[in-house]
């Protein structure tokens, strides 16, 4: 088998993964891994802006109140506090490097660029590049890295797995080149960036979600899990059954959408006094609850009362991405449906992006660094991603090399496995996800969804043995064993708190206690983890 040999090695060229490798690029060589896919990738995706602390009206200390609020008691006040003080001088590196950031034309403005305000903040703080700010953010990044001399990318490879050694160290990945072929990439630290678990559920904000890949390599070397259950639905996705995936921002709300349902009433009024700005838990289960009160499988989000000067100037993306799919934003409302959106669970790792195992790191969605706890606020998840590359790029200065050899690779079939098979495998799987541990869980449901992915993985573990390497048969089983180890997660949480909602245990577990995160291995799910 191929064998290369790496400094070190970044899975991942979302803007998580491009912010590490320019940071880190300044003392060592950096190889990325970076598919062609990851260009329609959550990143790009992210329209609203990042969360930030800029407005002199604004304070540290109010960003990390609301953060707290957000996440319903299961945040780490250490990593918001550490997130939230860092995020300024994440934005103006991103100034720094020709972001091309909405200006405020304002004569009285008090910050010269554009801030927005969101759900779950209580002041404008969101900075953002009209309505396409991942896009803005990605481009600008992907360019610096692809002129930077000490950065390879290499976008002919898919990563399958990690490599470890007999000290339990990560040594670097195995991959499948565009024809399959096995190869492997030794490095001396390895990043993961390879963004979270949407690509679980059927209904997703993004054209290719991850599917939680780069969270089970991590546990099949041993690292920690947490907080799984908390997967957000984005409460606003166009509803357009016959189309691709199309997020439409929080920023509408914030600017002053309104949520009807089909018969025309304003229902978040009577939800909650944040009325549409609430987080996003709380609206995205007041949608749930409106379809099944009217039988729609949408709602409404209205905003023709804004004017088409101001739907043009604040959302021109979202406004001709509609009128390709038929709809005038300016004259209809648009038809909305919650959509999997983002990971809250994930990799444990520390302020550093360290994993529970050495020379390994997670940073981006990937990770769960504790800044989000139960439920992520908005615009907070580009701020993550910049910070805590930016941190995990200074504790990488200071590593020092590793020489010890990689244990040898485990997959040495060398039977295809039928494509459509696969297809129907990975079908089943988002099928059981969606019916049974989405935006409301019952105990019943959760319990099926155990027995119908226990089946699948059984099915799909017997031709492992002998199945030649595959980059759909490997997402597939990581997958797999993440959707099962989320189930157990929704399943042990006897409460209901953020994002994990049971009508069955529909309050916050009272013990007196402050909640804990939940934490999982791979051997949790026992011998058939594989």
């Amino acid at each position: 088998m191929p064998r290369s040999e790496h400094d070190v090695l970044v899975v991942g060229g979302g803007v998580a993964g491009l912010t590490l490798a320019l940071h880190v690029a300044a003392s060592r060589h950096v190889t990325l891994v970076r598919p062609a896919s990851d260009d329609q990738g959550a990143s790009r995706w992210a329209q609203g802006g990042i969360a930030a602390v800029l407005s002199p009206q604004d304070d540290v200390e109010a960003h990390v109140a609301d953060t707290l609020v957000a996440g319903d008691g299961l945040c780490d006040e250490r990593a918001v506090r550490f997130t939230v003080e860092q995020g300024p001088s994440a934005i103006e590196w991103l100034l720094s490097l020709g972001v091309p950031f909405t200006r405020d034309p304002s004569p009285t403005a008090s910050y010269p660029y554009h801030l927005t305000r969101e759900g779950g903040h209580g002041a404008r703080r969101i900075i953002h590049a009209e309505d396409a700010t991942g896009r803005a953010v990605l481009d600008t990044l992907k360019r610096h890295a692809m002129a930077h001399p000490s950065i390879a990318i290499r976008d002919d490879l898919t990563v399958i797995g990690l490599l470890g050694d007999a000290e339990g160290n990560c040594r670097g990945v195995r991959c499948l080149d565009e024809q399959e072929r096995p190869q492997e990439l030794v490095a001396h630290d390895t990043v993961l960036a390879t963004g979270g678990a949407s690509g679980l559920y059927r209904h997703t904000t993004s054209p290719h979600p991850a599917s939680g890949e780069g969270m089970t390599m991590a546990a099949e070397l041993g690292a920690e899990l947490m907080n799984l259950e908390f997967q957000q639905f984005h409460p606003t996705c166009l509803y357009d059954p016959e189309g691709p995936p199309f997020l439409i921002s929080e920023a509408v709300r914030g600017e002053g959408g309104r949520l009807l349902s089909t018969d025309g009433h304003r229902f978040m009024l009577e939800r909650d006094e944040r009325a549409e700005l609430a987080p996003r838990d709380i609206v995205a289960r007041a949608i749930d609850a409106e379809m099944q009160r009217t039988g729609s499988p949408h709602v409404w989000l209205d905003i023709q009362h804004l004017g088409e000067a101001a739907i043009r100037h604040h959302f021109p993306t979202i406004h001709a991405h509609c009128l390709t799919r038929g709809l005038d934003i300016t004259r209809q409302p648009i038809p909305v449906v919650p959509a999997a959106h983002y990971s809250c669970g994930g990799v444990a790792t520390n302020l550093d992006g360290s994993s529970s195992v050495p020379r390994l790191y997670a940073i981006g969605e990937v990770a769960c660094t504790g800044l989000h706890g139960a439920n992520r606020m908005a615009s907070n998840s580009l701020l993550e991603c910049l910070v805590f590359a930016r941190s995990c790029a200074a504790r990488l200065a200071q590593a020092e090399p590793l020489d010890s050899p990689p244990l040898a690779s485990p997959w040495t079939g060398e039977r295809h496995v039928d494509a459509q098979r696969l297809r129907e495998w990975r079908l089943c799987l988002r099928d059981t996800m969606s019916r049974h541990v989405a935006i409301v869980r019952r105990d019943a449901g959760l319990d099926a969804a155990a027995r119908e992915l226990e089946a699948l993985s059984r099915e799909v573990a017997a031709i492992m043995p002998e199945a030649a390497p595959s980059a759909i048969l490997a997402s597939l089983w990581h997958a797999l064993r993440l959707a099962r180890l989320t189930v157990r997660a929704a399943r042990t949480r006897r409460e209901s708190r953020g994002l994990h909602y049971n009508p069955e245990c529909p309050h916050h577990r009272e013990s007196g206690q402050p909640p804990h995160p939940s934490r999982w291995h791979l051997a949790d799910l026992g011998p058939a983890a594989g």
